[in-house]
């Protein structure tokens, strides 16, 4: 499932992605989106791992791998920064799952014992991967702890940049540019769990869900973060701060519940995308 070592940048991004295209599929078949028709099985240690693919009798996983793979093209060029899947019962956000991500550029330093310039020895391929399947396994756990869906829910993405690298007019093969209103309305009081991240010498994913605090019948106090308002502007979920970063700021991200004026200023604008909705109400 991973790279054997994770030392270049090109195995790097092969562990995002895979990790991305599992947490989805893990996601889409745990909420019982698609039927078993629609995934191959992979197993990582004990842990057996549905994995999306494309079955051509389900139009539904057909159109999910082409939103994972124009993610993967943002993901390739170094633009999108955070990017979240929604599933909706009209008017209301029923579950989102998000996703952030962070590109590193590691720079070469000097090796004084041998006076030549070369890469230090950064994160342990091991580590990475130890964290990888620690990510997956929270989530399936979690998926586990979650109450039945609606029978009407649409499922929707968006993807947000990082707006000074990426082209004004650059859209991912399969998306067009976000028309939608950019709150985000829960029903109930929302909670927010924190699934886990991985971090490499190139790159940093997180993984976090957001879902009204009575859908989950149990969970670790560990991955609970505190509650929000019921409304989210999505143009302020890719404004969480970093501790190590800005330990003073200590933005919590549900409490973005400002306009995008409001939490960035009007010239920090996040371009925003998102593929055609998806309404799942024949799903298995």
């Amino acid at each position: 499932l991973f790279p054997e070592s994770i030392s270049t940048e090109q195995q790097s991004l092969v562990l995002v992605k895979r990790l991305l295209a599992i947490s989805v599929s893990c996601i889409t078949y745990m909420r019982g989106l698609f039927p078993e028709s629609s995934y191959g099985t992979r197993y990582l240690d004990d842990l057996c791992l549905k994995i999306l693919r494309e079955d051509k009798s389900c139009l539904g996983s057909l159109q999910i791998v082409k939103w994972i793979q124009g993610c993967f093209d943002a993901l390739e060029k170094q633009y999108v920064n955070f990017g979240f899947y929604a599933l909706s019962s009209n008017p209301t956000v029923t579950e989102m799952y998000q996703f952030k991500f962070k590109y590193k550029n590691k720079v070469p330093q000097m090796d004084i014992s041998s006076n030549r310039r070369e890469f230090v020895a950064g994160l342990c391929s091991k580590d990475v991967k130890q964290a990888s399947r620690l990510l997956l396994r929270t989530l399936y756990l979690l998926m586990q702890d979650l109450g039945p869906l609606p029978n009407d829910i649409t499922l929707s993405m968006k993807l947000l940049y990082y707006n000074h690298v990426t082209p004004k007019e650059y859209q991912p093969p399969g998306f067009k540019e976000d028309g939608s209103p950019g709150d985000l309305l829960f029903a109930g009081d929302p909670i927010n769990l924190k699934v886990g991240s991985v971090s490499t010498d190139f790159h940093l994913m997180k993984v976090r869900v957001t879902t009204e605090k009575k859908r989950v019948k149990k969970a670790d106090s560990n991955l609970i973060q505190k509650n929000g308002p019921t409304e989210i502007s999505h143009q302020g979920l890719d404004c969480e701060e970093d501790e190590e970063e800005r330990e003073c700021t200590k933005i919590n991200l549900l409490n973005l519940a400002f306009s995008q004026e409001e939490v960035i200023g009007p010239e920090k604008k996040k371009k925003v995308s998102e593929p055609e909705k998806l309404p799942l109400n024949g799903r298995k």
